[in-house]
């Protein structure tokens, strides 16, 4: 029996991608990817013995919480699942029953998709110099904009891998200490400045050794794939916690993943080369090729009860800090990076203000509001509203996307 996986038009899940995640079923996580609208349980696949031979490690690391054993499994067999996967469907998909099929394929509005690693750490940087730019004239003014350090190397800092949840989970709006500029004293309570960070994050998919930095031009051979990435922050929070070690309280309430890992593989027909870099940088950043994406992103918000309203475009290509940059300054003083961890590129702002990567610039830090479809305005996030971050490639022969990092911040 012959089965066709239809494939919308402008689907993320064509047959030039085959991302991986992981899915429950029927009671248990499996290992799976997406065609179209439909689900394909590798797992069960496996187990079926349409991909091949598989041996007992394989499938323990399929029927798996999270795809990091599959992922540590190496390139060879994860890339080898990638191809057999689009050899199978490409042309239609071949069992012996209905009831097989019915095993093994799912519809997507059937199945709940988890968080598809288990990150032990977890790194968000700072890296596109348009944020970092209009950020830094908000609260420095154009004359000191960006610091002294930030053309000379990835500037980031390290998260809480632990609040880190897949797309479609609520989170707790966040409470903390923020500066009363009338009093000049701190008060407890809600946060007032509530934001989205339009990013990416790149997982590591092969651990390196204590002591041993990863070689710029090797450290591709150390990344497994990409996702969308929202790293939620509360801005007063943040602003008056921040000085002198950076962010705290003011991100680790919760960031929000997409449940699909693109590969680099995959990514491959869309390479970019990165914005040039002036100054010069150091040897150990240097590094020839194109080692960016052209990854069109979007942001839009939903209010509880209104219409999405799509407020924002930007593009990967833009970061000025490609990935290998990114794991090599991480890695230059020894620090070992392990399967599963999470390196978030930092908000992805473009050159115009249409493209800026959240609120805080595209209000100016609350001084202008914006109005959405149903007639509402926001300067920051209201309790209620979803964020949708959405990213896709398309060179006029190939497309492929990321679907949805989705998310709400919830007050009580």
């Amino acid at each position: 029996m012959k089965y066709n996986i239809p494939v919308p038009e402008n689907s993320d899940f064509t047959i030039y991608n085959f991302p991986f995640g992981v899915a429950f079923i029927d009671g248990e996580c499996h290992v799976v990817s997406r065609l179209g609208d439909v689900i394909i349980d590798i797992y069960a696949l496996a187990e079926s013995g349409l991909l091949g031979e598989c041996d007992d490690e394989l499938l323990d690391a399929l029927n798996n919480d999270y795809l990091n054993d599959f992922i540590a499994l190496g390139k060879p067999v994860t890339n080898g699942i990638r191809q057999s996967l689009i050899r199978l469907f490409a042309h239609g998909f071949e069992t012996e029953g209905e009831e097989l099929a019915g095993s093994l394929l799912y519809h997507a509005d059937s199945v709940e998709m988890c968080l598809p690693v288990n990150p032990g750490d977890y790194t968000d940087f700072y890296s596109s110099k348009e944020h970092a730019y209009n950020v830094g004239v908000l609260f420095r003014g154009p004359e000191n904009a960006l610091q002294p350090n930030w053309v000379h190397l990835p500037v980031a800092y390290h998260g809480r891998s632990s609040s880190i949840v897949v797309s479609e989970t609520d989170l707790r709006w966040p409470y903390g200490q923020i500066l009363n500029r009338a009093t000049g004293k701190p008060e407890y309570g809600p946060c007032q400045k509530m934001d989205y960070e339009l990013e990416m994050a790149f997982i590591i998919g092969k651990e390196s050794e204590l002591g041993e930095p990863i070689p710029i031009e090797k450290a591709e051979e150390y990344i497994f794939g990409f996702a969308l990435f929202n790293d939620w922050s509360a801005r007063d929070i943040q602003s008056w916690e921040y000085v002198p070690l950076g962010p705290f309280l003011g991100k680790n309430f919760g960031s929000t993943i997409s449940p699909w890992i693109v590969t680099i593989e995959a990514l491959e027909p869309f390479r970019k080369a990165s914005p040039m870099q002036d100054p010069e940088v150091l040897d150990y950043l240097k590094i020839d090729g194109n080692h960016s994406y052209d990854i069109a992103l979007s942001v839009a918000i939903q209010t509880e009860n209104g219409k999405e309203t799509q407020i924002a475009t930007s593009n990967y290509k833009y970061l000025y800090w490609n990935p290998c940059q990114q794991l090599a300054h991480h890695t230059v003083n020894g620090c070992n990076v392990r399967v599963g961890d999470i390196l978030a590129s930092g908000t992805i702002s473009g050159p115009t203000h249409a493209e800026v990567g959240s609120l805080l610039e595209m209000t100016y830090n609350g001084k202008e509001s914006i109005t959405l479809a149903d007639g509402e305005a926001r300067t920051f996030l209201e309790s209620g509203d979803t964020v949708v971050l959405r990213g896709r490639c398309a060179d006029g022969h190939q497309s492929l996307g990321f679907g949805e990092a989705t998310g709400r911040v919830l007050k009580e």
